[in-house]
């Protein structure tokens, strides 16, 4: 029987992994703000309260308190981005809606060991503009589409009554597509001309670890900590001449700490913070700024060198705080708020056009409803505000050459509505 548990659980995250590359999510920049429905209902939060067999995610301690699980969900996700140009709205929406799909597994081979695997994504907005302003060099269709899937067995171990640790080990496989950039393959911008002229999805793989610990402080108070360091992930070949050091686009390193508190019988209530460290990948952090404004007088740094130009991302700090209240034996009702820090400020906003992951404030609700002893269903929404965020954009004259600049703002808001089941063994 536990053969075929197993089959079953490979069978599916390879089905799971299937789906994910035709997702696409951005909010805290272009980490999700939780990983389960579950969570997601919350705020996020998972460091220090883990709900269910994608707790992995968030913290790989959790997998050995969640149990014998199999937990399977998707969400509809609808981001609304624009960019003004000039006093001009453009949309980003030539794709509105998105499906993401989340898988977890996870078996306890004994009371205090767990085996588990869990399977989810980051990325960023599939944008594409079906009409942009020609004087910036952008094309109609201009656009990206990443995507990154994170197959995650774990192990966790029950250290004593009071603290657990586990380890995820991280199998991620990205995908990158960039429309629309043609006008910029030009000397004076890119290292290699080819690799932005629309040369379709690469892809790229790496291997990381996520560790974690859970600790109990008092009865009915938890905390954890968790950390996930940089990626190395291989490099996209066919867009060297975009991105910084001739096509790498790593996974930054993050970390968080987490607290979880039973308040009351049926209260109970969570935080998260997390940091994310953009900095540390160059493709993302290096600024864009220079490129723009250096090659109107002089050449300007080389798209896709040693130090080139990126998005100009920093570092953010994401809080997460989450309530759940046990209205029944049978239903349970949550909700959460998730801020952000804003990563792209306004020196770099021109770049992230195809990029813009602006929103800052999300706020969320989610729901569980035992069917059974064994099974549930859950479900959760999500609204992230609307952000915008002032810059300036290149003006271009006929022959391809900056010979100005004009102004322009980014902007999105996003809502997204997710379902899973899980089932208990």
């Amino acid at each position: 029987m536990q053969k075929h548990r197993l089959a079953g659980a490979y069978a599916a995250a390879c089905l799971a992994g299937a789906l994910v590359p035709g997702a696409a999510q951005a909010t805290d920049g272009y980490f999700q703000p939780g990983y389960s429905v579950r969570s997601v209902g919350m705020g996020g939060v998972g460091i220090a309260l883990p709900q269910d067999a994608l707790a992995a995610a968030a913290n790989p301690a959790g997998m050995a308190l969640v149990g014998d699980r199999f937990d399977a969900g998707l969400t509809v996700f609808r981001p609304d981005r624009k960019a003004q140009i000039d006093g001009v709205s453009y949309s980003g929406n030539a794709q509105s809606n998105f499906l993401i799909p989340e898988l977890g597994y996870n078996r306890m081979l004994r009371r205090d060991l767990s085996l588990g695997i869990s399977v989810y994504g980051n990325g960023g907005m599939n944008s594409g503009y079906s009409s942009i302003d020609p004087r910036t060099g952008l094309l109609p269709g201009a656009g990206v589409d990443l995507q990154q899937m994170f197959i995650s067995p774990s192990v966790a171990w029950r250290v004593n009554s009071d603290n657990t640790i586990g380890i995820a080990v991280d199998l991620v496989h990205q995908t990158f597509r960039a429309n629309g950039l043609d006008n910029f393959a030009r000397p004076q911008l890119s290292i290699d001309p080819s690799s932005l002229q629309a040369p379709g999805h690469d892809s790229s793989n790496g291997v990381g670890v996520r560790i974690g610990w859970i600790g109990q402080l008092a009865p009915g108070v938890s905390v954890g900590a968790t950390f996930q360091p940089k990626i190395h992930m291989g490099k996209f070949g066919a867009y060297r001449g975009l991105f910084a050091d001739g096509g790498s686009f790593d996974i930054p390193a993050n970390y968080g700490v987490g607290v979880a508190w039973q308040a009351a019988p049926r209260w109970l209530l969570a935080a998260d913070v997390e940091r994310i460290l953009y900095s540390g990948v160059s493709a993302i952090a290096n600024p864009s700024s220079p490129l723009l404004t250096l090659a109107m007088h002089q050449p300007a740094p080389l798209l896709g060198a040693p130090g080139g130009a990126g998005f100009g991302w920093s570092d953010v700090t994401v809080f997460k705080l989450g309530a759940a209240w046990r209205y029944s034996d049978a239903l349970t009702l949550r909700a959460g708020w998730n801020h952000t820090d804003n990563p792209v400020n306004s020196a770099n906003v021109f770049f992230n056009t195809i990029a813009p992951g602006v929103v800052q404030n999300h706020l969320t609700l989610g729901l569980s409803y035992a069917v059974s002893r064994h099974v549930e269903v859950s479900a959760d929404y999500v609204h992230a505000f609307h952000n915008s965020v002032p810059g300036f954009a290149p003006k271009l004259d006929s022959q391809g050459n900056i010979v100005g600049q004009l102004s322009e703002s980014l902007s999105m808001s996003q809502d997204a509505l997710g379902l899973s089941i899980g089932y208990k063994f």
